[in-house]
């Protein structure tokens, strides 16, 4: 069975925020939002367990997905996908947002459009759990096309650095650009900055 194949799907990419009940505001990346009805106006969206957003969307059932654009910069993608909301306030010096009806922040930079949702079902997929949500309110922020997983890795995530020793082998996660050095990566290893598999990760020779 060849892995790669999941890569031939189409993704778009998304900032995923959420609010706690003591009003902190956390965020994350995710690539898989989609509308799953028109009547009632319905969307689903997966998030991976290990994501802090998504324990705080288990308990308070309501989000935003903000979606980004072509024009969304690489620290947006650091800023929300390589660190963990349970180590640091992802809000406290991030300006480009605003809080939409909810009360949850949407992005403003680098993105194009936002769509809040309250969940009304959940299912447990293992990795990850798949929230179903009513349409509570959304907009269009700009006309920039969306950022696709292909033009995110073509034109906005930096190339990954070979080895510095001649040589030498690491694996680089192709999402994040963590290395991992040694040689074979086990196949059960997990990406520890954004949770990613090894199926996702590409020997460097230096």
């Amino acid at each position: 069975m060849n892995n790669k194949a999941m890569h031939k799907l189409s993704y778009g990419l998304f900032v995923l925020t959420a609010q706690d009940e003591n009003g902190r505001n956390t965020g994350c990346i995710i690539n898989t939002a989609i509308q799953a009805a028109s009547e009632p106006n319905t969307i689903t969206i997966c998030v991976n367990k290990a994501n802090y957003t998504h324990d705080v969307i288990l308990k308070t059932n309501k989000f935003n997905i903000s979606m980004l654009s072509e024009s969304a910069t690489f620290d947006i993608f650091q800023h929300f996908g390589f660190q963990s909301g349970r180590d640091v306030d992802k809000f406290a010096d991030f300006k480009d947002c605003k809080l939409a009806g909810n009360g949850v922040p949407i992005i403003t930079r680098g993105t194009n459009a936002y769509i809040s949702g309250w969940v009304t079902q959940t299912v447990d997929l293992g990795s990850h759990t798949l929230f179903i949500a009513l349409v509570a309110d959304m907009d269009v922020l700009s006309d920039e096309p969306s950022c696709t997983y292909t033009y995110y890795f073509e034109h906005i995530k930096p190339k990954p650095q070979p080895a510095a020793e001649a040589g030498k082998v690491t694996w680089v996660c192709k999402i994040c650009g963590y290395v991992y050095e040694g040689d074979p990566i086990p196949d059960d290893f997990i990406c520890p900055v954004c949770k990613h598999p090894a199926s996702d990760f590409e020997r460097v020779v230096g």
